[in-house]
């Protein structure tokens, strides 16, 4: 199985593979350029081969690439919505560095614009940024729904990937942000992977965020917590772990710590595996 946690991109791509290695993990995340702006790290092609490479030689799983928080590609503002959209374009052209993994991104707020118009920017911006066929698969995050968010129901994740028309779309499921969203993991992991399924196809899973919850079920709050110290608990994990349905994803930690807590909590999901 594929387990790793979110890395730091300031050393480049074969720093964080050499992190990723010394922790014990076979997948990680990072984010494309600064998570709170838009600066990017100038690109390095010769340590980007040496990463691909050591991907290889060490079995990886696929990367799960983070967009940057504030990439709002349904803002109500249309130069910022145009910057944004710039933004997944340029993050997407970056990403063919590493040829065959996955880009994962907030959908959006639309800020008072209602649902049906964010998720028409969204899907606009993505259509138009998968034109170019980069090497590399965009992932929608799964997210809790607070405030005027995009992507805390599965449908409104189906309706940006019909609408974009691409089989390259596809989903990351956050167990912090469907649990706090109002879909039961704990109680009936289950029926929630049944109804994403009948509404978005499991086909279009690829990745997980494992994230404990501080916040009880349906809060709409999205504050992640360690593994087994929030409201999902270990047992919920165990089953995540060994679900037929999600064995073969890489599993991202998201959960607040530094690198020694993530080492200890990869050894808890490896030793949660059955």
């Amino acid at each position: 199985m594929f387990f790793g946690c979110h890395l730091s991109a300031s050393g480049g791509y074969t720093a964080m593979v050499e992190t990723a290695l010394s922790i014990g993990a076979n997948t990680f995340a990072f984010f494309t350029r600064n998570p709170r702006g838009s600066r990017a790290k100038k690109e390095d092609p010769a340590d980007a081969a040496r990463a691909v490479q050591m991907l290889r030689d060490n079995r990886f799983g696929k990367l799960v690439a983070h967009g940057a928080y504030t990439m709002n590609l349904c803002t109500a503002a249309p130069e910022a919505r145009a910057f944004a959209a710039e933004v997944l374009e340029d993050d997407l052209r970056r990403m063919a560095a590493l040829p065959g993994n996955f880009y994962n991104f907030h959908p959006g707020s639309h800020v008072g614009q209602g649902t049906e118009a964010g998720i028409e920017y969204i899907s606009a911006a993505l259509k138009q940024a998968l034109r170019h066929d980069y090497p590399v698969k965009v992932l929608l995050e799964t997210m809790a729904g607070k405030g005027s968010e995009i992507g805390g129901r599965f449908e409104e994740l189906k309706a940006i990937i019909d609408a974009v028309g691409s089989e390259n779309v596809g989903v990351c499921l956050d167990t912090c942000h469907v649990y706090d969203g109002g879909y039961d993991i704990v109680k009936d992991l289950d029926g929630v992977l049944a109804e994403f399924d009948r509404v978005v196809g499991l086909d279009r899973l690829c990745a997980l965020h494992v994230n404990d919850s501080k916040n009880p079920f349906a809060s709409h709050k999205d504050r992640h917590e360690c593994l087994g110290r929030g409201s999902l608990g270990l047992e919920t994990f165990a089953r995540i772990v060994n679900h037929p349905a999600l064995k073969d994803k890489p599993m991202i930690l998201e959960t607040p710590n530094a690198l020694p807590g993530y080492q200890k909590e990869i050894e808890i999901l490896r030793s949660l595996e059955s």
